[in-house]
């Protein structure tokens, strides 16, 4: 079996200098600078607050694949978006859920995980690594899962029985294939 290996870039592709230099000088950051200045030569004032348009707030992974507002349709104003590794549903999920619900007026919960999520490959142990490397135990969870569909069912059962959030009957998890950016909705039975 021969295995071929095919370089992929994206648009935010860099390439690689020492510590984060970019050919031509400065850092991934000063690029970032340098293209918000551009941004907002042009910018006008949209005229917005924050709650969003459509009512609705998306969870999903930190995943660089995802193109959250693309492969959704939406844009800017319509949500709030709120990413995480795994797109878990951690206490600060259910935080960032309380006041989107309590203070800025959604109702709608969309949980979205994705095939070939890094923390598949991860277990509780990276914790103890990081104990072992810097002293300290994180008081965090990794959250690492092997089934992304039960790992969906789970956060929709955090949401579905958190306290603190009013709206809980428009709760839907799906997981985004990567390879062609459809969704698949995960029965939560």
């Amino acid at each position: 079996m021969t295995i071929t290996f095919i370089d992929m870039t994206t648009s935010a592709s860099v390439p690689t200098e020492p510590q984060g230099a970019v050919r031509g000088g400065g850092t991934v950051t000063d690029r970032l600078v340098e293209a918000n200045q551009r941004y907002a030569a042009a910018f006008t004032d949209p005229g917005m607050d924050a709650r969003p348009v459509l009512h609705v707030a998306v969870v999903a992974c930190m995943d660089a694949r995802l193109d959250l507002h693309a492969a959704l349709g939406l844009e800017l104003g319509d949500c709030h978006t709120i990413r995480n590794a795994g797109g878990v549903v951690t206490d600060d999920v259910i935080r960032s859920l309380t006041i989107s619900q309590r203070a800025l007026g959604t109702r709608s919960v969309v949980l979205i995980h994705h095939t070939g999520c890094g923390l598949e490959s991860l277990t509780e142990d990276f914790r103890h690594d990081l104990e072992m490397e810097v002293g300290q135990r994180p008081a965090w969870a990794v959250e690492s899962f092997r089934d992304v569909d039960q790992d969906v069912r789970q956060s929709m059962q955090r949401v579905r029985t958190s306290p603190f959030l009013l709206h809980k009957d428009d709760v839907r998890g799906f997981v985004f294939d990567v390879h062609t950016g459809l969704l698949r909705e995960i029965d939560p039975a």
